[in-house]
């Protein structure tokens, strides 16, 4: 049932979109670390994008790992690779210029299973609503790195 309803909710654009405005006022520092506002270049507009996402994994303080949950084909995604060049906004942290990786299978499958042992619950519950959301596995989502390059 709460897969159904957050799978639904992901699909769900001004609940998606609500978190913008608060980090956009500065108020990020709501979320705490876990979520963040990611400010991208679209690749065709070439307008500036925002996407609220949670963090699932901060190795280091200049770092933070992002999983598509709709896999390669979210615009957010896509709109890295085309432009590695994004911000982001974290807990007190505002617009931080930062550069995205995507990271590689292996790399993914770490991050993904640290993950998995840290936030067992999280992890289920996430996989389930992926699972609904789209009809893949949270195991084979792409993974993003972002290096932030000014804090």
């Amino acid at each position: 049932m709460t897969s159904d309803l957050g799978a639904k909710l992901l699909r769900t654009r001004w609940f998606v979109r609500a978190p913008i405005m608060l980090f956009r006022a500065r108020l990020g520092f709501v979320f705490g670390g876990r979520v963040l506002l990611l400010e991208h270049i679209g690749r065709k507009s070439g307008e500036p994008r925002y996407v609220a996402l949670e963090a699932i994994s901060r190795p280091n303080p200049r770092t933070v790992i992002l999983a598509s949950g709709f896999g390669p084909t979210s615009q957010w995604y896509r709109n890295l690779e085309a432009n590695p060049k994004c911000w982001v906004s974290i807990g007190f942290a505002y617009r931080v210029p930062a550069t995205a990786r995507t990271m590689t299978h292996e790399e993914a499958k770490t991050v993904l299973a640290e993950y998995k042992r840290v936030h067992a619950r999280a992890y289920r519950e996430l996989g389930g609503m992926i699972e609904k959301a789209t009809g893949g596995s949270i195991d084979t989502v792409p993974l993003v790195e972002l290096t932030l390059n000014g804090q």
